[in-house]
């Protein structure tokens, strides 16, 4: 029994005096973490640890663990231990055991300032009996923020006033022309003008129609013939049949004293000779003879042989006396064509009728849902432009009207007109509806921006991706692929990022955004060539400066990087802090040229 005690004791101490030496090497141990400072990426911060022990630290039947926290304000992120099991190290004694584990966080915001360390604990596996800690080791300080400079990009896409479809009928400014048609007939090989023609319902209307004097750009007179034989030997036929409407057409203008306005008025004259064109849509449309007889009229029409040859065969036919009858008299004819100027409301008075409607002077249905629409576009007060959508949708329930109208929340909430989140929820509820109407890119480009306001970033992602893939109108592509670029960003997309906010609208966020992608993306110097776009479009944007000098730095390039950090605190005296603690600058901090820039 003594001797057990002994041998017992003589354990005891062995593994004793085993624990003591490893712990003991354990400050010998080499601890490297990647990357180093840390870094924020989509609001996770991952890094791996890599441990070196010396050799002969591990001792049979013995772990050695570390465990790795990050602590900041108070508080402390713990990690799962890095264990090195001495028994799963043979060769222990002649090499050095390495292990690498990998690490995520959470970013918090408080954790800028914190630092990532480690302790060391021993623990007999026999037993279990742990030893420890070690000192307690830093072995990296601080985080990277620079993923954080993303600007949000919210973009809010009007369907235009003068967009149509089936269910929305939209409206332009600009000059629009309608045709008012009138035909006249004229005898077998005659050019003549007949009373009869004058005083029939299309003459009486044709006479009324030049009294109003409507504004006219162009009056088109097609002269034609029917194909028989006498008329074709006068190849003038046509030409005379036209010219004798433009002749009456001006003495009609006389008569109404229409003066200089005559002047402005463009006459084309088309003679038709020798074209069964006209011939064929008649006959096509005619149910006076059989499909059969039809074929033989068009085998001859569209053989081969002159206009002349052609029209001795159908004189053959026995459909030929009917068809004569009955289709060629409207083939003698001399059609009008009068393209007159639609008469619109001026801007003015839509304005005008739009305020009054908003008001609730007017009943909605005052303008039409394009007229408004253009009202909307022509004020540039939101607070107007909401005014007027709320009236419209009461009226024009239509899915242009609905995202239209959120689109005005939307920007009201960007803009800092009103509470925030009162306006993003009113602009989801417009969107809601305008997608059950129709899913358009509008709405669904614009909820992924109300979506981003609300922080649901995947969501938002989705829905701009999904509008974009719809291919919308490129100035709205351009206005969502901003908002998409900047998500990509949020969500450490930058490859993609960079592709976005390449073909975005070009404006100085979607600039820096563009340029900061590609620092994340390490493509400094397209960074530092984006970068100083973005300060030739606008020199007061301080941040792009601040990412250019990220981007020097990043290249090693000192001078460059305070240079361009002068510049940005000169526009920002705010950025002088944010720069002096930011270690993307910590390689040259100690510098005095630094130091000058931030203090």
């Amino acid at each position: 029994m003594r001797k057990f005690i002994y041998a017992l004791l003589g354990v005891l101490t062995f593994y004793g005096c085993a624990m003591n030496q490893m712990m003991k090497m354990a400050k010998d141990q080499q601890l490297t973490v990647d990357p180093d400072p840390l870094e924020v990426h989509a609001d996770k911060v991952n890094f791996e640890i890599s441990a070196v022990l010396p050799v002969k630290m591990l001792k049979p039947n013995l772990t050695y663990s570390i465990e790795a926290s990050y602590d900041y304000a108070g508080k402390s992120a713990k990690f799962d231990e890095i264990k090195f099991v001495a028994n799963e190290f043979p060769n222990r004694d002649s090499q050095q055991p390495r292990v690498s584990e990998k690490f995520e966080m959470p970013y918090d915001s408080e954790m800028d300032k914190g630092s990532l360390a480690i302790i060391g604990w021993g623990t007999n596996d026999k037993n279990g009996k742990k030893k420890g800690p070690t000192e307690k080791m830093e072995i990296a300080k601080g985080l990277i923020t620079t993923s954080k400079l993303v600007a949000p990009a919210y973009y809010g896409a009007y369907v235009s006033y003068d967009y149509k479809d089936e269910t929305v009928d939209g409206w332009t400014p600009d000059e629009e022309l309608e045709p008012t048609n009138v035909n006249f007939y004229f005898l077998q090989g005659s050019s003549v003008l007949r009373s009869s023609e004058k005083k029939s319902d299309r003459g009486k209307f044709f006479q009324a129609f030049i009294a109003e004097k409507n504004v006219t750009r162009t009056v088109t007179i097609t002269g034609t013939h029917s194909p028989e034989g006498p008329e074709r030997v006068n190849s003038d036929l046509s030409k005379n049949r036209a010219e004798r409407i433009e002749q009456y057409y001006d003495q009609m203008m006389d008569r109404y004293d229409y003066k200089g306005a005559a002047e402005s008025i463009k006459f084309v004259l088309k003679p038709v000779v020798e074209d069964w064109t006209e011939f064929k849509t008649a006959l096509e449309k005619y149910d006076g003879i059989d499909q059969a007889a039809k074929s033989e009229i068009l085998n001859i029409v569209n053989g081969s042989g002159s206009f002349e040859d052609k029209e001795d065969a159908l004189h053959k036919l026995s459909s030929y006396k009917k068809v004569f009858k009955d289709l060629y008299p409207d083939l003698r004819a001399a059609k009008t064509e009068i393209l007159t100027v639609i008469e619109k409301r001026s801007d003015a008075e839509i304005s005008v009728l739009a305020k009054q409607i908003a008001e609730g002077k007017l009943p909605a249905d005052t303008l039409s849902y394009g007229e408004l629409a253009y009202a909307a576009y022509l004020t540039p007060s939101l607070k107007e432009k909401a005014a007027i959508y709320e009236a419209t949708v009461k009226t024009y329930d239509n899915w242009a009207a609905h995202n239209n109208l959120g689109a005005v929340y939307l920007n009201m909430a960007v803009e800092g007109e009103g509470n925030m989140n009162s306006n993003v929820e009113k602009a989801v509820t417009q969107f809601e509806i305008s997608l059950n109407k129709k899913n358009s890119a509008y709405a669904k480009g614009n909820a992924g921006s109300a979506e981003l306001m609300q922080g649901n970033t995947e969501k938002a992602y989705s829905s701009v991706s999904e509008a974009v893939a719809m291919n919308p109108p490129s100035k709205i592509v351009y206005g969502f692929n901003g908002t998409k670029g900047s998500i990509e960003i949020m969500m450490a997309k930058y490859a993609d990022a960079v592709k976005s906010l390449s073909n975005a609208a070009d404006n100085a966020d979607n600039l820096f955004n563009k340029g900061l992608a590609q620092v994340l993306a390490k493509d400094y110097q397209n960074a530092i060539i984006t970068f100083d776009e973005l300060s030739d479009k606008d020199g007061d944007y301080a941040l792009g400066y601040y990412g250019a000098a990220i981007a020097s730095s990043r290249l090693g390039k000192g001078s460059d990087a305070v240079n361009n950090i002068k510049k940005a605190v000169n526009s920002d005296p705010e950025l002088k802090s944010k720069a002096a603690g930011d270690l993307e600058f910590a390689k040259f901090a100690s510098e005095s040229s630094f130091i000058d820039a931030v203090k």
